[in-house]
């Protein structure tokens, strides 16, 4: 494996890359590490649909832990992830980087993510793919979904920073392997960590809460009479409640576990000079 420091500018060259290069290819390779997120979501859903009978905890794990391909295939290919962005403030702190140049690439990035995921739901949405399961998946969505609007604002911020805590040890770490097989398998536990102790992305809540809503405010009667529930137990899914109570704390609470509590003290111990 590369030596920590070695990590640490690995890090840093892939910070300035992804700051400098023609912003138009980061907001496509966005949309598409949006997508992948997205659809790393569909297969936790999948998971977690009748799985009532099994111990929480190991539902979880096999949640978080299929959840995993969605950050394995990002870094396989090269694709842009906002939470994982934040690392470009090691760039920032060596000086190879502006603060302009640093905030226009997570904006980019972040808008592209958005549109991958909203892609997805789209998709996921003219496939019928809510009705599978006899509409019990799309009911995991709806219980997911709402359960992330009721987080208080401290609490959804918190958890976006042990989410990211995870998310950018998974990526550094990734850097220390040599081959496709080192990288994709030490992701698998940091991912599985924060998705099955159900700790807040950014990203992935670009999909989860709009298929929520989207389930909520536009299912088919045949829909709400299949899974047996009142659509008004689910009216609390809206745009002011995803925006308000999930998107805008969790996405804070991102930037503080990547850029603070790893990005920087990874530069401090690694990179600045003592």
């Amino acid at each position: 494996m590369f030596s920590p420091a070695e990590m640490a500018k690995i890090t840093e060259d892939g910070a300035v890359y992804k700051a400098t290069k023609h912003q138009l290819y980061s907001f496509i390779s966005a949309i598409i590490a949006g997508g992948f997120i997205a659809l790393a979501f569909v297969f936790y859903t999948t998971t977690q649909t009748g799985s009532a009978d099994m111990p929480w905890g190991v539902a979880k794990l096999i949640g978080g832990t299929v959840f995993s391909l969605g950050v394995t295939m990002c870094v396989v290919f090269g694709a842009e992830l906002f939470t994982s962005s934040t690392l470009t403030a090691v760039a920032k702190a060596t000086h190879r980087i502006t603060w302009g140049q640093m905030f226009k690439n997570w904006l980019v990035v972040y808008g592209g993510n958005f549109i991958g995921g909203l892609s997805v739901v789209a998709l996921i949405w003219f496939a019928g793919q809510i009705m599978a399961a006899n509409g019990q998946w799309g009911l995991t969505i709806l219980k997911t979904a709402q359960h992330k609007i009721h987080h208080t604002w401290m609490e959804a911020f918190t958890l976006g920073i042990l989410c990211n805590i995870m998310v950018c040890v998974a990526v550094w770490m990734a850097n220390a392997g040599k081959s496709l097989t080192d990288k994709a398998f030490i992701m698998i536990l940091p991912i599985a960590l924060f998705v099955s102790s159900g700790f807040e992305h950014c990203v992935a809540n670009m999909f989860m809460i709009p298929m929520g809503i989207a389930i909520a405010q536009g299912a088919e009667p045949s829909f709400w009479a299949a899974i047996g529930v009142d659509p008004a137990t689910y009216a609390d899914l809206d745009l002011s409640h995803f925006i308000v109570k999930n998107l805008i704390p969790v996405t804070l609470g991102n930037i503080v576990g990547g850029v603070f509590f790893i990005g920087l003290v990874q530069w401090f111990l690694h990179i600045r000079e003592h």
